[in-house]
């Protein structure tokens, strides 16, 4: 059997980033902590924490916290379940993380939980990443769920298609404008002398797009970092360069308009979440599938 407090302590190092933290948020010496993390090591056979600078989890220690998260998140369904239908404004707050990309975030997936999150007093914490990296939360143990391109389910989970997110190619009227020869045709020479709006060093769609339509690999051109919704949004609408946006999103953008009209990059996405489901996480995986039945462009 496992023993809880050795565990309370191992989810408490890597959730306050250390043992001294951890020791204060447990109301407990560092001298015990550190005796809870080496019994749990020692009953294991292998060590849990890569202890350094920053502590980090181990495979063994990641897959633990995973168990963690899941028998708290069941306890607070259980709870929840003994409290009945009238359990009213006692029952308590239930938190979920999630790992999900900014452009699904915002655009579909938020609108489409938030009933949910209304209706079963459930909390999201939710780590924005890029769609091709935000299954390894999952894989740390960080998260129940991620928005993510990997198809591949990771070892206890389950990988469901979501649809596919379509991404088009936009600037300010007067960068379009710069990007075209004078008979209207799009120069990628002019368009490579454009600063890019990029969201973060991850975000490969850019490079992508000028793969898919120009043939062109890794090219060199001036690149803004944003790394926020509304700060890429913004430097795309000041006109400072070119980026890539959600097809959907795009209505609500009549400031900008498509560089090459008709050229897209698609995203397959898909909801990656642990195969072993709380109650509650179940409500949110069935939610999230729906929502992304009636935003995302479904083969």
């Amino acid at each position: 059997m496992l023993d809880a407090r050795q565990l309370e302590a191992l989810n408490a190092v890597i959730e306050h980033g250390g043992f001294g933290p951890a020791a204060q948020a447990l109301h407990l010496t560092l001298a015990a902590v550190s005796l809870r993390i080496r019994g749990l090591e020692e009953h294991l056979g292998q060590r849990l924490l890569v202890r350094g600078k920053t502590v980090r989890a181990t495979a063994a220690g990641q897959a633990l916290l995973a168990h963690v998260k899941q028998v708290r998140s069941m306890e607070a369904d259980l709870l929840a379940g003994l409290q009945g239908p009238h359990g009213g404004a006692g029952r308590a707050w239930q938190t979920l993380g999630v790992a999900i990309n900014a452009g699904s975030v915002a655009g579909w997936f938020l609108p489409g939980v938030a009933p949910l999150l209304k209706r079963h007093k459930l909390l999201l914490d939710i780590l924005i990443d890029d769609q091709d990296h935000t299954h390894d939360a999952l894989k740390n143990g960080d998260v129940m769920g991620c928005v993510t391109t990997l198809a591949e389910a990771m070892r206890g989970c389950v990988a469901e298609p979501l649809g596919v997110m379509r991404y088009r190619c936009v600037a300010a009227p007067e960068v379009a404008a710069r990007c075209r020869t004078a008979s209207g045709a799009v120069s990628v020479h002019r368009l490579l002398a454009q600063p890019a709006i990029i969201f973060n060093r991850k975000d490969a769609l850019q490079d992508t797009f000028l793969a898919q339509h120009f043939e062109l690999k890794q090219p060199e051109y001036p690149r803004h970092f944003a790394p926020s919704v509304e700060a890429f949004e913004t430097a795309l609408t000041l006109g400072l360069g070119w980026g890539m946006v959600p097809e959907q999103h795009l209505k609500q953008r009549p400031a900008l308009e498509e560089v090459l009209p008709g050229a897209a990059v698609d995203v397959t996405l898909y909801w990656q979440h642990w195969a072993r489901e709380s109650p509650s996480a179940q409500r949110l995986t069935a939610a999230v599938k729906a929502a992304a039945r009636a935003s995302l462009v479904q083969g």
